[in-house]
């Protein structure tokens, strides 16, 4: 990959009056500062429609995009809304209300729906539908149901929902065509606007890196449509699920609760299934980051029961023999692997096999014990730098947990006396690295403190919420990022 580097936002931290962000007029501003700064990439996190918990891990497709991210003033621009319509969304701009989300805007939807309804066949929509049936009938289908059904997933609804009984279903699809169409409606104005908005960023030089799960969240059309590629029970429940075990950050391990793939299955249908997944990917992003890579290796098997990760165990994964599918049938993809957490020599070996570039994380590094892989002398160039990720403290916010041996050795190792100062030289650290591509979350430009910090893992609430402020994307930052990018070769 070429060297250059690029800023960690997610599409709901951007501005607008609206509650969340979406992809209007403040994502090709957004672009617009990149290009100013001199930047190659904008990373993004799953854009994946969010559930429970709010996480954009955890969606209710791996294929489908979140309606909520949806333009509303573009939408006023096709004439499918008036202001008036969806002024009273205008929320608190600092922080992402979610409930208020769920429960105000598919009602301003449902108009620009039911105006769109009344147009003029749009040739362009029925060619989406048609492009996209493969996984867009299961979800609409799927989210049609679940606004029907009593609260909870999947697994609680009436029995004939819940196994997908043939004349239950048909008879839900002639009772509610308007509703299924409503939710692919939905999917075709995120993809429409996604799609316009990834042209301005490839048009301004800018390449969009995606992140992609490694799991799918057990309440999921996917799941619901196709349980068999799922290690599931007669009754539909997971047998086992996801998750790591317990380490130095979590005495009982993360208990994610995402069911584990039937590989053996998968493997006999050729990774079909995977191969559509990525290829899907790689329409909507220039580069893809795969969660949890080392998952393929080898992944975390805990038993559906257990309430903590503590008593897992190891189960080999497809290893090199997915990937070698994946690229025989689309060639040489641009995956990002995130090779994070417990690694085994056979981690390295897979890395090594698929070519793939892993990750780099300052905030590991500065260990005075040990000469930790993640200290910025010991990358190597096939790599992706960060200060941190959105599970991780802000800068500013780890400098404030170092012990003193750790600071001590971290203001050796830049080379300063004064904290004040060790924000901007860690980002420094990070951009004159060897690693092809460094990205720095936007926070730690703004040099922002754990306030700001968008995630901490193993958590409900609080979590995903950030947002920037409208006039924080100056001219003078812009010019401070151009010339530091310039200055390292970026």
């Amino acid at each position: 990959m070429m060297r250059g580097s690029g800023i960690l936002l997610h599409i709901s931290s951007l501005p607008n009056r609206y509650g969340i962000g979406s992809l209007g007029k403040e994502a090709y501003n957004f672009i617009d500062f990149l290009k100013k700064s001199g930047q190659k990439f904008w990373q993004v996190l799953p854009i994946g429609p969010t559930s429970y918990g709010d996480s954009p891990y955890q969606t209710f497709s791996a294929f489908a995009g979140n309606p909520y991210f949806i333009d509303l003033d573009i939408l006023c621009s096709e004439k499918l809304l008036k202001k008036q319509e969806y002024v009273h969304l205008r929320c608190n701009m600092n922080q992402v209300d979610y409930a208020f989300q769920y429960h105000h805007r598919f009602q301003v939807l449902k108009i620009a729906f039911k105006r769109f309804l009344n147009q003029t066949s749009d040739e362009d929509y029925f060619r989406f539908l048609e492009a996209n049936k493969k996984w867009l009938e299961d979800y609409a289908l799927f989210m049609a149901i679940k606004y029907q059904q009593l609260e909870g997933n999947w697994a609680s609804w009436e029995e004939p929902y819940k196994v997908r009984e043939p004349n239950a279903i048909m008879s839900f699809k002639n009772k509610n065509k308007n509703e299924i169409c409503f939710w692919k409606f939905l999917q075709y104005k995120f993809f429409e606007q996604w799609k316009a908005l990834k042209q301005y960023a490839n048009e301004n030089n800018i390449s969009i890196i995606g992140d992609m799960p490694i799991y799918v969240a057990y309440d999921s059309s996917d799941v619901w449509a196709n349980p068999t590629y799922w290690q599931l029970d007669a009754d539909l429940n997971p047998v086992s699920v996801a998750g790591v075990p317990p380490d130095l950050f979590s005495a009982t391990g993360q208990l994610w609760g995402n069911p584990l793939y039937k590989y053996d299955l998968m493997e006999q249908e050729g990774f079909a299934w995977w191969i559509n997944r990525i290829e899907e990917s790689l329409k909507l992003f220039d580069i893809v980051r795969i969660d949890h890579f080392r998952g393929f290796e080898a992944y975390y098997s805990i038993p559906f029961s257990h309430k903590t990760a503590e008593f897992g165990q190891w189960i080999k994964g497809p290893g090199y023999k997915l990937f070698s599918k994946i690229k025989e049938a689309l060639g040489d993809v641009k995956i990002i692997a995130e090779d994070l957490g417990y690694l085994t020599p056979e981690v390295y070996d897979l890395l090594d096999k698929c070519n793939f570039p892993g990750m780099k994380i300052l905030q590991f590094g500065f260990s005075p014990y040990a000469n930790s892989e993640y200290i910025p002398h010991n990358y190597s160039k096939n790599t992706v730098c960060y200060p941190g990720t959105h599970d991780n403290s802000t800068l500013k916010g780890w400098i404030k947990s170092l012990n003193l041996d750790e600071l001590s050795y971290l203001k050796a190792y830049l080379g300063i006396k004064k904290e004040n100062e060790i924000v901007e030289k860690a980002i420094k650290e990070c951009l004159k690295s060897v690693s092809d591509i460094t990205i720095i979350p936007l926070q730690d430009y703004l040099e922002l403190d754990d306030s700001a910090r968008f995630n901490i893992p193993s958590t409900l609430g609080g979590n995903w919420i950030w947002r920037i402020k409208t006039r924080v994307l100056t001219e003078k930052l812009a010019s401070k990022i151009n010339s530091w990018a310039k200055l390292y070769c970026r």
